[in-house]
């Protein structure tokens, strides 16, 4: 029992950067989300010599993302992402919504397109890279994942009967269908059996868990040691989920296929800006090259608008819109003339 004349525990606030945490967790954000939040939240604190967020306000954000555009030349992603990361925190940590930001400069959105490879540079691409790194690639390029849906592929999510692969929380939370490529069966069954034996041997010394999403794991204890929840492509080592300290078998790192597809490119003599990215932008432009319809195309790849599909109708294999070279039309009426 407490003395009458002891003092009253002190109730101590959280940290600001772990009530940024709890706020995100809450929301159910990824731990990606966080970490960008995060680093935008402390740039901030330190452009503005280390003073509490709670004691600046629209002005002092203004002033930073000014900076980024003006000072850092940032492109306009990096902008609303320092943007986004601030709004949050004031709204959902501090409690104190930002009004009107008057005077932000806007970074601006250059507009460009896509990087595409002709069907000879992806095969060239796929040749270079094996094992795991040469399914997750002829995913990228086959199905058109982006490269975050491929690492969160689940065995369940793979319709082996109906040759389909569902992507479940793919950008802006939303789920679709894309078709499982019919090469791609049997090497991904072998590789399966694979990844099972592994899980086997998780379980059998103790492991075995997988993290799951939204907490699905109160309502279904059982899942997280089930087969169909297992990653497709597991990471080879076990590790410390950063929020509970559990540990736990994760999908591999982004850098285990972005690096291979890199020095695949290099390999194959492609000159090109080369990343995981391009074999999604070739995805969709060989499909409209093939004569598949805009509609479909822009289903497979979960965009919202058909007008951020119809981007790659620029940069199909028409040279130049489709329009003849007079130089060629010169050349083929008089070929003496370009001699």
């Amino acid at each position: 029992m407490q003395a009458a004349n002891s003092p009253a525990p002190v109730q101590t606030q959280p940290r600001l950067l772990d009530r940024v945490r709890d706020a995100i967790a809450r929301k159910h954000y990824s731990s990606r989300t966080e970490e960008t939040y995060v680093h935008w939240i402390k740039r901030f604190i330190h452009f503005h010599g280390k003073r509490h967020p709670r004691d600046l306000g629209e002005a002092e954000v203004t002033a930073f993302l000014n900076y980024l555009a003006r000072e850092r030349d940032v492109a306009a992603a990096t902008q609303n992402q320092a943007l986004s990361a601030l709004l949050f925190l004031y709204r959902e940590a501090l409690d104190q919504p930002l009004a009107w930001l008057e005077g932000l400069e806007r970074a601006k959105r250059p507009a460009r397109l896509p990087t595409v490879l002709t069907s000879g540079e992806a095969q060239r691409l796929l040749a270079r890279l094996d094992g795991p790194k040469w399914l997750m690639a002829s995913l990228l390029y086959g199905s058109g994942l982006r490269l975050r849906e491929c690492l969160k592929l689940r065995v369940k999510d793979l319709d082996f009967g109906y040759r389909q692969v569902l992507v479940r929380d793919g950008k802006g939370a939303k789920d679709r269908v894309s078709m499982l490529p019919e090469s791609l069966v049997e090497p991904l069954a072998r590789h399966l059996e694979r990844v099972k034996a592994l899980h086997e041997r998780d379980l059998a010394e103790g492991y075995g868990e997988v993290e799951l999403p939204d907490a699905l794991w109160r309502k279904y204890p059982r899942a997280p040691c089930e087969w169909g929840w297992k990653f497709v492509f597991p990471s080879y080592k076990l590790s410390a989920d950063p929020r509970t300290g559990v540990i736990r078998r994760h999908h591999v790192y982004e850098n285990f296929l972005a690096r291979g597809v890199q020095r695949a490119a290099r390999a194959a003599g492609i000159v090109k800006h080369v990343s995981c990215h391009t074999l999604r932008h070739s995805f969709a432009t060989h499909l409209l090259e093939n004569g598949y319809d805009i509609r479909t195309v822009q289903e497979l790849l979960g965009h919202s608008s058909v007008e951020t599909t119809m981007i790659y109708t620029h940069v199909m294999n028409k040279g130049g819109r489709g329009v003849r070279s007079p130089l060629d039309a010169l050349a083929s009426e008089c070929p003496a003339a370009l001699r």
